[in-house]
C-alpha cells in the first residue's frame, strides 16, 4: 500500500498519525505513558503513534466506565441491541477501510481483513437477537405457595484483553455480547496494532453520541503488560476476557484470582488434523493448507500438526508439497498472495529459532524455511511456510510455534492418533478427515478430542459466531461469542417469591415459637 493510500484510510477512519491511546468514549484523556509507535510488518512502514495509559489515566477510565455503568444498566436490553445493531450497520459502511487497516497494521491477507470485520458484523447480528433473549429458568418449589425463578443482571466494568493477531474481532465478540447485557467495556488492545482499536473506538463513538449513550460505555487503555496486569487487578473490573499467550493468560489469571474475580481465558492451540485412510484427500489437504499457512500460522487456531494414516502418508506428503510450492507470499494487501508476513522481527527469530529444533531434535523437512529478501520483502518479516516430519513427542512439537510451520506424523489406528491429538498441554481446536461414520463417531465421543473444538471434514481454523469458542488445559477454558457463552457477561441470581400467608420451611424443617 502506498502511504498516500494508508493516509486515506486512516483519514476515513478518524486515525491521526499521533493518538490519544486512553479514551473514554469520547472524552480523550491524557496521559505520561510512553508513546506506542505503529509499524506495518507488510512494508516496515510507520503508520502512526499512540500514547500508552498510565496509572492516572487508567484510573480515570476505571471510574469512567463504572459510573457510565451505573446508567447503562437500567437501558432496557433491546433498547442496548438497538445500539449494536447500528454498530452492525456502521461496520458494514466501514468494512473496506477496517479491513485496510488490519490487513496493514497486523500483516494478514486483505481477504482475512476483510472477513474479520465480517465476523465483528457476524457478533453484532447475533447480539441484537440475544438481547431479547437474556432468559432465566422458572422452578417448582418444593415448599406450597412458593415460586422459584432465576434471573440475570449486568455484571459490572469488563476488561478486555487482546491479542494482536484478531486486532478487532475478538474485542468485538466480547464487547457486543457484553453491552447487550448491561456491561460497560475497558479495552486493552495488543500494543503491536494500536491503530486498529482507535479505528474502532472512532466507529463506535458516532454511533452512540446519536444515541445518547453515556460516555464510559466504551473504553480505550492503549499500553503494555502493566496496563493489563492493572486491569486484571482492579476490584472495579469483576471480569476480565483475556486472549494471548498462556504465560500472559497465567499471569492475569493468578491476579485476577487473587481477588476472586473471574477470568475469561482464551490462551494457546496445538491444534491437529487427523486424516485418515477413509478421507477424501483433496478436502483434507485444501483444509490442511489454508490451517496451516492463514495469517501466515499466526492464528490460535492454526494447523500445528498433520497426523496421517501410515495408508494415505506418502500420498499426502506428495501432495502437500505440490501445493505449497503453488503458495504467493508477498504483500497482504496483493489479493494474488496467499501469505503475508509476520507480525515483527522477533517473531521471524522465533520461527528460526523453531527450524534450528526441529533439525537439532531429528527432523526431516519435506518443505525447507527461510526468510525472504530483496524486491517487496523490505520489511524483514516475510518467512517460508515449512513441512517437516518429526513425532509427537519431540518438544519443539508440544509447543506452540506462532509461524507458518507445519508438522507430519504418521499413525497406525485411530485410537493411536487421538492420543497424539490429545498429547499436548493445549486443547483449543481439532478436526479429522474421514468418510468413515465409526471413524467420525469415536472422534466425537468420551474417548476422542479433548479440545473445546472438534470438527468433521473441515480444517481447524474458521469457527462461526454462532458457536461458543474456547478450549480446555492450557488454552484457558474460556467460552466466548455465541451459544451460552453470555452468561459468564452476568451475574445469576435465584428468586424464591412466598405468595402464601404460612412460612414452610424447605427440607421440612421445623421451627416453631
Amino acid at each position: 500500500m502506498k502511504g498516500s493510500d494508508i493516509q486515506k484510510v486512516l483519514q476515513v477512519l478518524g486515525v491521526k498519525s499521533s493518538n490519544p491511546g486512553v479514551m473514554a468514549g469520547k472524552t480523550r484523556l491524557k496521559s505520561a505513558g510512553k508513546k506506542i509507535d505503529s509499524y506495518s510488518p507488510a512494508d516496515g512502514n510507520y503508520i502512526g503513534s499512540v500514547e500508552s495509559a498510565d496509572e492516572k489515566s487508567f484510573q480515570q477510565v476505571i471510574q469512567a466506565a463504572h459510573q457510565a455503568f451505573l446508567e447503562w444498566r437500567m437501558w432496557p436490553a433491546p433498547r442496548r441491541g438497538e445500539v449494536v445493531r447500528q454498530i452492525g450497520e456502521a461496520l458494514r459502511k466501514y468494512k473496506e477501510p477496517l479491513g485496510k487497516l488490519v490487513s496493514y497494521e497486523m500483516g494478514k491477507s486483505y481477504q482475512e481483513g476483510l472477513g474479520e470485520v465480517q465476523e465483528m458484523i457476524d457478533i453484532c447480528d447475533f447480539a441484537v437477537g440475544l438481547s431479547r433473549q437474556l432468559y432465566g429458568l422458572t422452578m417448582h418449589s418444593e415448599r406450597p405457595q412458593h415460586r422459584m425463578y432465576e434471573q440475570w443482571h449486568p455484571l459490572g466494568v469488563v476488561g478486555i484483553i487482546t491479542a494482536f493477531n484478531f486486532p478487532v474481532a475478538v474485542w468485538s465478540w466480547n464487547a457486543m455480547i457484553a453491552w447487550v447485557c448491561g456491561d460497560t467495556c475497558v479495552w486493552k488492545p495488543s500494543e503491536k496494532t494500536p491503530l486498529c482499536s482507535i479505528a474502532c473506538q472512532h466507529i463506535v463513538n458516532e454511533v452512540f453520541a446519536r444515541n445518547n449513550v453515556p460516555d464510559g460505555v466504551s473504553c480505550v487503555v492503549n499500553g503494555g503488560a502493566d496496563v493489563g496486569q492493572w486491569l486484571a487487578g482492579n476490584e472495579q473490573v469483576p471480569l476480565v476476557s483475556a486472549t494471548g499467550s498462556v504465560r500472559m493468560g497465567k499471569a492475569v489469571g493468578v491476579t485476577v484470582a487473587a481477588r476472586l474475580g473471574r477470568a475469561l481465558l482464551e490462551l494457546g492451540g496445538n491444534n491437529a488434523i487427523i486424516i485418515t485412510g477413509h478421507a477424501n484427500l483433496d478436502l483434507a489437504i485444501r483444509a490442511a493448507l489454508f490451517g496451516a499457512v492463514g495469517t501466515a500460522g499466526q492464528r490460535c487456531t492454526t494447523t500445528r500438526r498433520l497426523i496421517v494414516h501410515e495408508k494415505v502418508y506418502n500420498q499426502v506428503k506428495k501432495k502437500l508439497k505440490q501445493a505449497y510450492a503453488q503458495l504467493r507470499i508477498g504483500n497482504p494487501l496483493d489479493p494474488a498472495n496467499h501469505v503475508g508476513p509476520l507480525i515483527d522481527k522477533q517473531a521471524v527469530e522465533n520461527y528460526l529459532n523453531a527450524l534450528k529444533e526441529i533439525k537439532k531434535q531429528g527432523g526431516k523437512f519435506v518443505v525447507e524455511g527461510g526468510v525472504l529478501s530483496g524486491k517487496g520483502y523490505e520489511s524483514g518479516c516475510y518467512v517460508k511456510p515449512v513441512i517437516a516430519e518429526v513425532k509427537n513427542e519431540w518438544p519443539i512439537v508440544q509447543q506452540e510455534t506462532f509461524a507458518p510451520i507445519l508438522y507430519l506424523i504418521r499413525y497406525k489406528t485411530l485410537e493411536e492418533a487421538i492420543a497424539m491429538q490429545n498429547g499436548v498441554k493445549q486443547g483449543l481446536s481439532s478436526a479429522i478427515m474421514t468418510n468413515h461414520v465409526q471413524e467420525m463417531e469415536l472422534f466425537l465421543s468420551h474417548a476422542g478430542s479433548d479440545c473445546g473444538i472438534a470438527n468433521v471434514n473441515i480444517g481447524t481454523s474458521g469457527a462461526e459466531i454462532g458457536g461458543a469458542f474456547g478450549g480446555e488445559k492450557e488454552t484457558g477454558g474460556g467460552r466466548e461469542s455465541g451459544s451460552d457463552a453470555w452468561k459468564i457477561y452476568m451475574r445469576r441470581q435465584t428468586n424464591t417469591i412466598n405468595y402464601g400467608n404460612t412460612l414452610p420451611l424447605a427440607q421440612g424443617i421445623k421451627f416453631d415459637v
